[in-house]
């Protein structure tokens, strides 16, 4: 079956879309840093803030935007089958960065052993020694002792945690702002395939979509007479 990828960067305030692409890739954990740099370019920022849902997460992709100025919330998928099975998963493990340990949730300190490095990625393990006796380690692992990975840049994924659960309902937004043009969009063009076949037609057909969803936007926003001016300007 032959499908396109429709990503659209769209602003929290005006609902505007801002950038839009149209791929061939079946996922969007490559996505993040071209998308998250369109809109920095349309808008003209230094700074900006993306939300994103959890299938835009890679270590390498919020990196990257941290370094271009571009703060990323985006949910971390769990990846582990530890929970279905009843035991402890990462998030059950509270670091502490005074004294570099996690803590167990007997209680334990696990405590830095060594760095290594997986698919690019600087990862320090953590563990300790005192697994054997424990009354919660069947809740906890199978093997020897309970080990902790930690990305050397994992307090970006943290301070994304603290922004998730925050009072702002960073995730509620995203929702309720870039879902809203895609609704409209899909509702003018039915539950038909696209009318074009071709990624650079696809293309095409979608700008063509989204600049006519830009001008009933800005006509609800400032009227036909303001949108005349803009455009006059």
């Amino acid at each position: 079956m032959v499908g396109y990828n429709v990503q659209t960067a769209v602003d929290a305030e005006t609902h505007l879309i801002f950038a839009h692409d149209v791929t061939n890739q079946g996922h969007d954990r490559d996505l993040l840093v071209p998308m998250a740099n369109a809109a920095k370019e349309a808008l003209h920022r230094d700074e900006l803030h993306v939300l994103a849902d959890k299938g835009y997460f890679s270590g390498r992709q919020i990196l990257t935007c941290h370094e271009a100025g571009i703060i990323t919330t985006i949910p971390r998928p769990e990846t582990s089958g530890n929970r279905a099975k009843g035991l402890y998963v990462k998030a059950d493990f509270a670091y502490e960065p005074n004294t570099d340990v996690y803590r167990c949730p007997a209680g334990e300190a696990l405590t830095y052993r060594y760095t290594t490095e997986e698919d690019g990625l600087e990862l320090r393990r953590y563990w300790t020694g005192d697994c054997g006796d424990c009354v919660m380690k069947t809740h906890c692992t199978t093997g020897k002792e309970r080990r902790i990975t930690r990305w050397t840049h994992e307090h970006l994924i943290e301070a994304a945690r603290a922004r998730l659960i925050s009072p702002s309902e960073p995730m509620t937004v995203r929702r309720s702002t870039v879902e809203h043009p895609f609704g409209t969009i899909k509702a003018w063009m039915g539950t038909t395939h696209f009318l074009t076949r071709r990624l650079r037609n696809v293309k095409t057909e979608i700008a063509l979509n989204v600049l006519a969803y830009n001008i009933k936007r800005m006509v609800a926003l400032i009227g036909i007479r303001g949108l005349m001016a803009a455009v006059k300007a």
